[in-house]
């Protein structure tokens, strides 16, 4: 990375906002499966478990692994754009 703060400062609050915009999408979601799409699938048993419950919580551990590959995938962009070298 450059020596210039200006650099590192920005570098840092595009991944700090990379991070909370990944954990509004995943509470989004979550909210969106949790509460607006399970009233509407409960009370359906899939061998044994409430088809609702088992929706909502599948969308959000989906969702949860899925904004994991964003974050790394875009991680590595902001890398190569600020210049950051591996180690």
């Amino acid at each position: 990375m450059a020596n210039n703060n200006t650099n590192a400062a920005a570098y840092w609050s595009a991944n700090l906002r990379l991070i909370i915009i990944s954990l509004v999408i995943w509470a989004t979601v979550s909210y969106g499966f949790g509460i607006l799409l399970r009233p509407f699938l409960a009370g359906i048993s899939v061998g044994g478990t409430d088809l609702g419950f088992w929706f909502a919580q599948q969308g959000s551990i989906l969702t949860f692994i899925a904004l994991i590959f964003f974050y790394a995938w875009r991680m590595n962009q902001l890398d190569k754009e600020f210049g950051v070298d591996e180690e």
